[in-house]
Parts: C-alpha cells; structure tokens; sequence
C-alpha cells in the first residue's frame, strides 16, 4: 500500500494476489467505473496499477482492511525492511578506539551499528521526497515514522526512542554530529580528554588562517608541526610553539586523528569564535549576532517600521530594478507608506514619510508614537527629524546587516510570498530554489556574463502592481485570528488606534519632511509658492521679520499630485506665519460667478483689514524747532549763574510752545 496523489491506494498485486479480488472481478468492477483506479499499470516506465482504497466497494474495502490492518503503517515497515543495510562505516568507526575514544563491547557495538543503520533509513526516506511522498501522502511525517521503527524494535534490537520528539531530536543530532552522538554519555567525551588546552589553541589558530584551511589541511599541518617539519609561532609576540609540548606521556608526537581535531572545531563555542575571526564585520552581524526577542503590541500607530526592498522585476529602460522603500504598522502589519524611486536615496525617505503622513491626515489620525530606521539612509537626521521627541515620542536605530532588528524586513518577506509570488511572474532569483528559482538568457559576447529577464516591465506598471500588492495585503486576514478573529489587517489598524498619540502636526512636518522654496513677500500681503499667491495671515506678521528682509522660506507638504494645501514660511529658522492661498475671481463681470463673488469679497475683506492696521498704526508727524544762537546763550548764562530766589518777570516761551507755533 503507498499515497498516489494524496490518496491511500492498494496495488493490483495486493488487491488480485492476495486473493481479496479476482481479476475477472477486478477488470469489471473497474470496467463499471465502481472503483477508482489512480494509476494504470504498464508503460514504458514499468508502473503498476494503483487503486483508491476509500474507492473500493465496501466488501472488498472491508477485506483490504482486515489484511492490511495498519495500512500505511505495514507499508511503511515494509519499506524500512526492504532498504535496511547494515552500515559497514559504523562497524568500522566502533572499532576503532581513537575515534570513539574508548574501548567498545562487542554488544555495545552491535547495538551502536544498528542504531545507526537504521537511522540512516529514516534519513534516506527524509532525503527521498518523492518516495516519501508515496508513503505518507504529503510530507514527511515523524509521528508515522516513530510508530514504524518502533513497531521494529524486537526484529533488529534497535534502542532508539520510543517517542516522537526524542526521535526526532536523535534523527537531527545523527545528521549533524555522526556516528559518535550514539555512543552513550556514561563513558565519556575521550576525545576531549585527549585535547588539552594548549592543543586546543594551537588547532584553533591554525583553523583561522587566511586561506580557511579544511580539517584535512588542518591535520596535516598539525602532524608537521607535531614532526619538526612545520614551524608555527605567535604574530602577536613573535614566539615559536615548542613541538616538545605536544607529546603523550612517552614523549612521543601526541597524535591526532582528523576526526578528533574535526570535533574539536565543531564545538559550538570554538565554532562561534572561528566565525568570528574569519568573517568579516557584516556577515558575522547578519549570521552569528544574536537578536532582541520581542513581542508585538496592543495599539497600532504606537510602532513603525520602516524597510527598503528592490522589486524583483525590472524596467524596460534601464534593465534595473525600481527601489521602493515601505512603512508599516507593527501591531496591524498593515503597509502605511510607499514609495518608489530610480535611486536610492534620501528622497526615496522622504517621500516615504510624505505618503504615510498624507495617510493620517486623510484619516484624522495622530502622530505615530515609535518608529525603526535603519542607519543607511536615516543616519543624516538623527539631530533632527529623528530625533526623539522631535516629531516621534521613541525612535529607534536599528543595527546594520541584522534582518531580525527591523520587524520590516520579515514583513516584506511574507507580503512577497503570500501575494506578490501568488500575482506576478518573473518572482526570484538565478540562485533560488524550487518555485523562486528563475531561469535568465544567457547573452554571449566578451564579458561572459550578462543575462537577459524573459520580460520587462514599465515603470507606471511595477508601481501601480505592487501598490495593488500592498492593498492586498492590507486587507488579507491578521495572521494572528486568535487575537484578531475574522479581522484583515486594515481593520486592525482602524479598530486599535493608540488612544495617546500626539495630535497631527502638518506645520513641524513641513518644516523636517516638506518641500521647501525660497520666496519673498510682495506688497506687504503676499508670497509666491508653486506657482500660486498665498495671503499673509493678518498685516502685523511683518513686525516679526528682520529688519530690511523680506526673503522667506515656504515649506509644505505636498498632496498626492505635489500640490501644497498648508503652507508655512519662516525666516531665519523662526516660524513667520501660515498663509492662505489667494482666490482669484474674474475681471469679467458679466462671466462671475458665486464663487468670483466670494472670492472678491473675501479679497475685499483682506484689504480692509490692511487699511485698519495701517490707519491703527499711524505715525504722528512731528515738528523740528532750530533754537536760535541769542537764545542757546542766554540758556547757557542762566546755567551757569546763581540760582535765583525770585521768579522772572519774563517768561520764556517753550520748545513745545515754539513748535506749535511753527506749525
């Protein structure tokens, strides 16, 4: 019995052989369509007829059943049978004292050897996906292939673990660490004795040379040096190593095998140190580094991350890729910003931030309390925009080459396996695998080493796919339904908007993320930006400019066609003021309409209230009066004379007097 597309089926063999059906019986049941046959027999390839068991009439069913009362199971025995060999590398790996590093009983062995070479069925069954389909109608499964070598344990005196997830864990520790992850843990690591610390060392540093020798070489250079015919000594302080040092009791060369210096470098700890040394900084941060374990939130809006990623289609112009760069809600997974770019650059930032800012406006929403950046791009507004609590409450630089900083990049992962793979062709690389393996023309000329995509794209049409790709994936259902059940990510977004978020604020952003233009104001009322005039907000913003300055800068975020809504000037740094856009009306009365009307009016109304200010503010003129010299002299004599006790007969006239005089 064996899976044939997904269904447990019974061959011809089995069905007519073991006499549960004749083949005069067979050919008319299966003639009369009363039994479904999934496979027929004979051809070229030699197959043989495979017959849907749960197809079966229910008296033949019933007697397949009694026969084969396990099924699967029996048939998957059966197999562990037919492909159990003893493994002649076992028996002579626990034979040998040096590498097992103790001297094994003949039962010991037995039993060690056939552990292993059944292990290596399962590991065959695993490696075989085909077969292993067969068997177990899908993929691989332990549980199944536990209950089968467990069934076998009285035939070959296996002492492999009876459960599912011990033999499993024992299956994985064979593959990686071989026949001596058997031996039983009562008689020792041997091989680790024999290693002392000094020897140690001396294997590590061999290991870390330049050219990334192979254990092979390793054990070659060892047994050199260990003989006098290699010299190794210390960079650092110059000293040579004494081979006198590394000798066993007798004063002999302490021998090594390759397999004992081969389990000294795989050591976990010495492994990790190796890596360390031969890496370079980025592929140990991105391979080695450990990653903050985190968990998601309540409220979305309270975390951004933010991610670049190239879109796996090209253009047809360029032949390149068009970079995009994202912004999504942590606890919603939602994509709330995007945007595209030839280059990647700062302006790919921006307009990020542009699109997801227009976003919460259009909604109402706050300003998201967290945001994750990466250094690369982001690194030039740490004193400013990024600053904490400069727009954002907490942000949050990420470090550099470590997918698991960014919550980003596994979100742009599973968008492009669960959408943009489902919607597109073309989706992968030369070097993938399976289904993401994509194959590329071959171009043959000098340089032996360009390929050609088997189609190119327009820009209008990789933007416009993948934000219909983002709208898809907003609202596909939250993968956690235990939390969120029924719910789409943009539901979740909407239903647990943090209730703490800073209120929108459209003038700091303009300030940080906005266009900006450099502008003048004109007739004490106005200043051109995009084309268009925009009214100074009340007449007194001029005392707030610097004297003999009328040179300002407009800063505004645009909408979605560039166009600005709320603009913002400032001199110097220092907020000026928030201009309004001026609405013209026709200066052809017969052709106005009520909106020229209302346009006049509210022009006529800014006019009259710079008239206000004007006559408000006005300058009283004064008069100027010149003393004349007779005057200037007797004011002097009278200055420097003794006081009087009486008054003057004469009284003088005043300056203020004078001045009203002369007018």
């Amino acid at each position: 019995m064996e899976y044939y597309e997904g269904r447990l089926c019974v061959s011809y063999q089995e069905l007519v052989g073991s006499g549960i059906m004749s083949a005069a019986n067979y050919k008319q049941t299966a003639a009369r369509g009363k039994m479904h046959v999934m496979r027929r027999g004979g051809g070229a390839a030699g197959n043989y007829a495979l017959i849907a068991v749960d197809s079966l009439p229910l008296a033949y069913k019933e007697k397949v059943h009694a026969l084969y009362p396990d099924g699967d199971l029996t048939h998957l025995k059966g197999w562990v049978c037919s492909n159990y060999e003893i493994d002649q590398a076992a028996v002579a790996f626990y034979h040998d004292r040096e590498k097992t590093g103790v001297d094994l009983r003949p039962g010991k062995i037995r039993e060690y050897v056939t552990n292993a070479s059944v292990l290596n069925c399962c590991i065959k069954l695993y490696n075989r996906a085909a077969t292993a389909q067969k068997i177990f109608g899908g993929k691989y499964n332990w549980e199944e292939m536990a209950q089968a070598i467990e069934a076998l344990r009285g035939e070959y005196g296996h002492t492999l673990p009876a459960s599912t997830l011990r033999f499993r864990k024992k299956v994985n520790e064979y593959k990686n660490q071989g026949y001596g992850c058997l031996i039983s843990g009562k008689f020792g690591n041997q091989n680790k004795r024999k290693v002392d610390y000094k020897t140690k060392l001396l294997i590590c540093g061999l290991a870390v040379l330049p050219n990334k020798p192979f254990g092979s070489n390793i054990h070659e250079m060892y047994i050199s040096f260990v003989c006098g015919e290699l010299d190794v000594y210390d960079p650092k302080t110059g000293e040579l190593f004494n081979p006198d040092d590394f000798t066993d009791k007798n004063g002999d060369p302490k021998e090594l095998s390759e397999s004992t210096i081969r389990n000294v470098l795989n050591d976990p700890a010495v492994k990790l140190l190796i890596e360390k040394s031969l890496s370079s900084w980025s592929t140990f941060m991105h391979e080695q580094m450990p990653y903050m374990h985190r968990h998601s939130g309540r409220f979305s809006l309270s975390q951004i991350t933010m991610d670049d990623v190239d879109l796996t289609r090209k253009l047809k112009d360029t032949k390149q890729r068009v970079h995009a760069y994202y912004a999504y809600d942590v606890v919603s997974q939602c994509v709330i910003g995007a945007s595209y770019a030839r280059k990647k650059d700062e302006r790919l930032v921006v307009d990020c931030f542009r699109d997801m800012f227009r976003l919460i406006a259009r909604h109402g929403w706050g300003i998201p309390a967290g945001i994750e950046v990466e250094n690369h791009l982001m690194s030039q507004y740490k004193e400013g925009f990024l600053k904490a609590e400069e727009v954002f409450q907490f942000v949050r630089f990420c470090a550099p080459l470590n997918s698991q900083e960014k919550y980003a990049e596994p979100l742009n992962g599973a968008k492009k396996r669960s959408v943009i793979h489902k919607n597109h062709e073309g989706i992968g690389r030369f070097y993938g695998k399976g289904k993401w393996r994509q194959e590329y023309k071959k171009i043959s000329d000098e340089t032996n080493e360009l390929y050609e995509d088997k189609e190119y794209f327009s820009w209008e049409q990789l933007v416009a796919d993948d934000r219909k790709d983002n709208e898809e994936w907003n609202n596909t259902l939250h993968p956690n339904q235990k939390m969120y059940p029924g719910m789409t990510r943009w539901e979740v977004l909407e239903a647990n908007i943090n209730p703490n978020l800073l209120p929108y604020d459209a003038r700091t952003l303009a300030y940080h993320i906005g266009e900006r233009v450099e502008t003048s104001i004109r007739r004490n009322s106005t200043v051109r930006v995009a084309h268009e005039d925009w009214w100074l907000s009340n007449t007194s913003v001029l005392e707030r400019l610097e004297p003999n300055n009328y040179k300002v800068t407009a800063c505004y975020l645009p909408d979605d066609d560039g166009a600005p809504q709320e603009v913002f000037i400032y001199q110097g740094g220092k907020f000026i003021d928030t201009v309004e856009k001026v609405q013209t009306y026709s200066r052809v009365m017969a052709e106005q309409t009520e909106e020229d009307k209302a346009a006049f009016v509210a022009q006529q109304k800014k006019i009259a209230k710079f008239n206000k200010y004007v006559e408000e503010h006005a300058i009283n003129r004064l008069g100027i009066l010149k003393p004349d010299q007779q005057a200037q002299q007797e004011v002097q004599e009278i200055k420097v004379s003794t006081p009087l006790e009486y008054e003057p007969r004469i009284q003088l006239p005043s300056a203020s007097d004078r001045a009203v005089a002369d007018i």
